[in-house]
């Protein structure tokens, strides 16, 4: 009957406690920084869960065995040692003789074991073996769990790194034209790498000891309920000390790992153009730029060791005021006979191992804190949305004829301020399939945004780009990519061989292709005979972005990959540029090859090869001026004859 009182006592006051005040707690858990951190990882975390209990288990064993540390000293202190002074005492006052001293018995039982009848050799030697079994315990248990924990963080940790570097490849062109690579690159391995370290290393050691702490203090309350309380009354001002402490430290580490993205970006920046700063010898410029981010990060890590340096400091002195007043009061209690010597050292043992959390916390706190700041900016990309993604019910596209419309597109980019700049104005017009079509027109007047939008790259601000007559917003973007091949004007060759530089181009099935079709391939792109007086031929290694090769070598092996695709749609931007007259034949040749039944744009400011294709589209301004075959827009006697002009003359 009790029990229902006290069930509806409850019941009433939860019904009368404000709303607004569970609200306000829960939002203050989610708003945790760590609990927003871990709250995301918790899908990573799920799958080991059962190791990491296992570790947890192990590393709390340890700490429990901890406990038993200082009770092998106390024992002996109390039961042989303080005996044997007796004893000694005794001797002194001519009661006890020397063979008395020899074979000093402790008169009291543990265990149910008369201690008195054990020679207190044994009972010595008992407390060594005691002190090893510990020892053995607490490095077992720290062994398994330190390991244990290891694999966890690493085996999580390198999920969440492969999904971000999957998640930074599906974000759009908006966000990867305004970050930064060198930044990107710290969070995907610094601050992954760093999360993991100070997880393993210092995060769940603490939580361990604070959950010991309970052990230790009902020990404690045993012993000495008085000195007890007094320490624990200590607990809240130093958690206070560190935990405003500890807030600073963090606002500076944040911003100290926002300095070291913005160095890292410097510096990625400047060795990916080593070229032009050779060439024009800006090496000076450079160094001294670099210089100004590197002393900016130098001043907030200094400025994060002078807090953690001062915060130990004041947790250390705290901690001996305290220590020092259990001693004082703890002695007396001895010489008065209220507590034994055993005690003592047990209880200021415990006392020591109690402030471990709060020390190791105060130890801890800038590595936490910069851990913490790593953990925050990888939730902050894995939790940006990409502006261009599937959207519900879309469909796969197994095949098309290449038919392409550009159905009245409108399109603007926005900088970061979101102010818009308006770069195709109404653009209609339709290429058959198997038709080539080029483009050309001044710079910045909307061709290569042309060929973004057909890749969806960026969404346009109105109008809709068909393929087949179809939306192609209603495909999924993977599959409607697929049926597009690109040959760019930077041409990215990767570290790879020549051959599965080729062979990337197989999307359609999914790079797996024989070496007869990469050998067409490279034949159609006349790439063949380079790329076989090559010391390994196909399996020559190409050094970073195929910097070891020519611009038209380069354009050859992309030429070849998009080759390789057989994708009924193709993209050629700028194909020729920066190419001397030799290679731009032999890239021209490849390209004729490569149009073959195929629906092609050309990107191109290169007349001569557009007067190539069967149909010529003029843009200016965003606007399209004309359009026709080369031999009607010369009789037209319009922008592009004037063009035509210019470049012939």
């Amino acid at each position: 009957m009790k029990d229902n009182n006290w069930r509806d006592t409850v019941s009433r006051f939860r019904s009368l406690r404000p709303k607004s005040l569970k609200a306000s707690s829960d939002g203050l858990l989610k708003n945790s920084s760590w609990w927003k951190v871990a709250y995301r990882f918790k899908e990573y975390i799920r799958p080991e869960r059962w190791l990491i209990a296992g570790s947890l288990l192990a590393l709390l064993t340890a700490t429990f065995v901890r406990l038993l540390k200082p009770l092998p000293l106390a024992f002996a202190v109390d039961h042989i040692l303080v005996s044997v002074v007796e004893h000694v005492d005794k001797i002194d006052d001519g009661i006890a003789n020397e063979q008395a001293v020899n074979n000093v018995q402790v008169e009291n039982t543990m265990f149910g074991i008369a201690i008195d009848s054990i020679d207190n050799h044994y009972l010595l030697l008992g407390c060594a073996v005691a002190v090893i079994v510990i020892a053995l315990l607490m490095a077992a248990g720290s062994y398994f769990s330190t390991v244990g924990l290891s694999l966890a963080g690493s085996r999580i940790l390198a999920k969440v790194r492969s999904d971000l570097f999957a998640h930074l490849l599906g974000l759009s062109m908006s966000f990867h034209s305004k970050a930064k690579n060198g930044d990107l690159t710290m969070r995907l391995v610094s601050d992954v790498g760093m999360l993991r370290e100070a997880v393993v290393t210092a995060l769940m050691p603490m939580l361990a000891n604070i959950f010991v702490l309970s052990g230790m203090l009902a020990v404690m309350m045993y012993l000495d309920w008085k000195l007890t309380l007094f320490a624990v009354a200590s607990l809240p001002l130093l958690w206070f000390t560190t935990k405003r402490s500890g807030k600073r430290i963090h606002e500076v580490s944040r911003e100290q790992r926002k300095k070291e993205g913005g160095m890292a970006s410097k510096a990625s920046e400047y060795i990916a153009s080593i070229r032009t700063i050779q060439s024009l010898s800006l090496e000076g410029e450079t160094i001294r730029s670099f210089e100004g981010n590197n002393s900016q990060s130098r001043t907030q890590e200094v400025k994060s060791k002078k807090l953690a340096a001062g915060l130990e400091r004041r947790v250390d002195i705290l901690v001996a005021f305290v220590t020092a007043f259990v001693l004082f009061y703890g002695a007396s209690s001895v010489m008065e006979n209220q507590m034994s010597p055993g005690e003592l050292i047990v209880f200021m043992s415990y006392l020591n191992n109690s402030f471990r959390p709060v020390r190791e916390y105060a130890k801890y706190t800038a590595r936490l804190s910069k851990a913490l700041a790593a953990g925050e900016r990888i939730v902050d990309l894995l939790d940006r949305k990409p502006d261009i993604a599937d959207k519900p019910g879309a469909k796969n596209l197994t095949e098309t004829r290449g038919e392409i419309h550009f159905d009245h597109v409108r399109f603007a980019y926005r900088d970061a301020g979101q102010n818009e700049t308006a770069v195709l104005k109404d653009v209609d017009f339709t290429i058959l399939s198997g038709e080539s079509v080029a483009i050309v027109g001044p710079s910045g007047s909307g061709k290569t945004t042309l060929t973004s939008l057909l890749l969806r790259l960026y969404e346009p601000a109105g109008g809709t780009v068909r393929i087949d007559g179809e939306d192609i917003r209603n495909y999924t973007i993977n599959s409607m990519r697929k049926h597009i091949a690109v040959v760019p004007q930077d041409n990215l060759l990767f570290g790879l061989s020549i051959r599965d530089n080729i062979a990337l181009g197989a999307v359609h099935n999914e790079g797996k292709v024989s070496h007869s079709e990469i050998i067409a391939a490279a034949k159609l792109a006349n790439a063949h005979d380079f790329i076989s007086e090559m010391p390994d031929g196909y399996n020559t290694i190409l050094s970073e972005r195929g910097g070891s090769l020519s611009g038209g070598q380069r354009q050859r092996i992309a030429i070849a990959r998009a080759a390789i695709s057989q994708s009924p749609i193709l993209v050629l931007d700028e194909p020729t540029v920066g190419l001397d007259r030799e290679s731009e034949s032999h890239v021209i040749a490849a390209l004729h090859n490569l149009m073959k039944s195929r629906t092609t744009i050309v990107i191109t400011h290169d007349l001569a090869f557009a007067a190539t294709t069967d149909r010529i589209i003029f843009i200016e301004k965003g606007v399209v001026v004309e359009q026709g075959s080369h031999a009607q827009l010369l009789a037209a006697g319009g922008q592009y004859a004037s063009w035509w002009k210019m470049q012939i003359n």
